[in-house]
């Protein structure tokens, strides 16, 4: 299950990348359930009855009147949790995909991105996590999630920079306004139209202004410092520079050749006070696999 990034600026709760860090599940019938975890975060996985991927697991069987069998389940993490790079995505995707092959459902990759995202809430991450690359998506009225999938363009890259503490996602939703103007609805909606067409199309001269966001970037800025500098940031092969997801993690977006264009982004977080990471992972262009 590779990790994700959503929203890519203005495209929130609708846009997502999927990155090349992963999670990887083992699972096999037992008699009781075990969980191992190693990797990245370790320590912040539940060897418990609580852990997220088998909780999803249990949602799904309990959804078809199902009994789920015990497991032992081994759990190895690439993906820096709570940082707005899709853990709890993948987590739900592999507990989805789990649940799937110990009940053998026969469930086909869009009735398991239908699943998923309804236990997320939103499509965004998960259709990353499902179907690899740059992912647009919605959900139908009826529940179902629609989703397109495009490749990046060859010379448009992404970095991210983590810096040295966990935003919880509720904590970052919680800043959110409950209602917003037109004109800045407009501006998002012009920006995602802009974002999805210079992606489709690999125009890079639509860079950065394609990245601009009203929605959520601006009230999440208090929560991440230096934020509000690094959207602003302007450089040679930089194109530009988003929240990932709810944060505190950093896309860049960037020219190939250019890669040393995140040490800016480091820069304004030192100048804050933060430490950083950078994970030169790159874009995923598969989505979860089965091996």
């Amino acid at each position: 299950m590779p990790g994700s990034s959503a929203n890519l600026g203005p495209g929130f709760d609708a846009l997502g990348i999927a990155v090349q860090v992963y999670l990887e599940c083992r699972f096999s019938v037992a008699d009781r359930l075990t969980i191992e975890a190693s990797g990245r975060d370790a320590d912040l996985i539940s060897r418990k009855e609580d852990n997220l991927i088998w909780q999803t697991a249990l949602a799904v069987a309990t959804r078809g009147h199902l009994q789920l069998p015990n497991v032992h389940l081994e759990i190895i993490n690439e993906i820096p949790i709570g940082k707005g790079l899709g853990s709890s995505a993948a987590a739900l995707t592999a507990g989805v995909v789990i649940a799937e092959k110990l009940l053998g459902l026969g469930w086909k990759t869009g009735r398991i991105l239908d699943e998923a995202a309804r236990l997320e809430g939103h499509p965004d991450n998960v259709a990353a996590c499902v179907l690899g690359s740059v992912v647009a998506s919605a959900v139908e009225p009826g529940g179902n999630t629609r989703a397109v999938r495009l490749e990046m363009p060859r010379d448009v890259l992404v970095t991210i920079v983590v810096p040295n503490f966990q935003l919880p996602t509720k904590e970052a939703r919680a800043v959110l306004p409950e209602n917003y103007s037109r004109a800045d609805v407009t501006h998002n909606i012009q920006r995602t139209a802009l974002l999805i067409a210079a992606l489709a199309t690999g125009d890079k001269s639509a860079f950065p202004t394609a990245l601009e966001d009203r929605l959520h970037q601006p009230f999440r800025a208090r929560l991440v410092p230096g934020l509000s500098e690094i959207l602003q940031l302007r450089a040679p092969g930089l194109l530009g520079c988003t929240l990932s997801g709810a944060g505190p993690a950093v896309l860049v977006f960037h020219e190939r050749g250019y890669d040393r264009v995140f040490d800016l982004v480091r820069q304004v977080f030192a100048l804050n006070g933060c430490t950083t990471e950078v994970i030169e992972a790159g874009v995923s262009k598969k989505g979860f696999e089965l091996l």
